[in-house]
């Protein structure tokens, strides 16, 4: 999977297309509070493009504005990132420089990720954006073939919401969190209420964490020497698989 195939799938129309260079003293004026992040973005972007801004104008979907954001248009942007960067930081980095909601295509060597954050109004500091929650990431290794197609199919502008600008960022939220959710039970499904997007993102956060613990636990038990305490963590780590079972039917 590349980024052309990733920017393919959304099917964006002429209109929307930018298709301009992004400075790098961009990004470093609005995305780099530290000096050891000023040096990632030096060191590990190669080079920035403005795919697309996709407004009211151009795809018919109205602004959206409440007290806690206000989303006039939406950014695609594609980075491309020399070896050894650090992808993740980079990629939070981005999306913080950006003043407006931005779907990122990230390209590093051979793998390719798409990844969403919504945003609101700064709480302390009038007139600025900030993140809104964690990052959603799906990492496009080639390794799931048949899930990413369905992520692909997924993400086309005209099967999303056209309410206003953040329920179409939220549907293409909705697009990776199935993605993600797919990676541990195998099937790509979208979920249409709120309700239910949150109950899978709980469970989502859980299983990535009972999975953390899982091979930790598996680890220690392949290194612990005495009967007793390889019976025990063995035990755990049962119970820790039923548990995450469990977890994966609400995903």
């Amino acid at each position: 999977m590349n980024a052309t195939e990733l920017i393919a799938a959304l099917e964006l129309t002429a209109s929307t297309r930018v298709q301009q260079r992004v400075a790098k003293k961009l990004l470093l004026e609005n995305g780099a509070p530290t000096a050891t992040d000023k040096r990632a973005i030096s060191d590990g972007i190669e080079e920035t493009q403005w795919v697309a801004a996709l407004k009211p104008g151009n795809i018919g979907v109205p602004i959206y504005r409440d007290e806690t954001r206000e989303y006039l248009e939406i950014a695609v942007l594609h980075v491309t990132l020399r070896p050894g960067a650090k992808t993740t930081r980079l990629t939070e980095l981005i999306h913080r420089a950006i003043p407006y909601p931005v779907v990122l295509i990230a390209t590093r060597g051979i793998q390719t990720d798409i990844s969403l954050a919504h945003k609101r109004w700064a709480q302390n500091e009038a007139g600025k954006v900030v993140l809104d929650g964690d990052l959603l990431t799906a990492a496009m290794t080639g390794e799931r073939p048949e899930i990413e197609r369905d992520l692909l199919e997924a993400l086309p502008l005209s099967k999303q919401s056209r309410s206003s600008l953040f329920n179409l960022y939220q549907s293409w939220e909705d697009c990776l969190i199935a993605f993600q959710a797919a990676q541990q039970t195998g099937a790509f499904t979208l979920l249409g209420t709120d309700a239910r997007r949150r109950a899978r993102m709980m469970a989502l956060q859980e299983s990535i964490e009972l999975g953390q613990q899982l091979v930790s636990l598996r680890a220690a038990a392949k290194k612990a020497s005495q009967m007793a305490r390889q019976v025990e963590l063995n035990l755990q780590v049962k119970k820790l698989e039923r548990k995450l079972a469990q977890v994966k039917d609400d995903l």
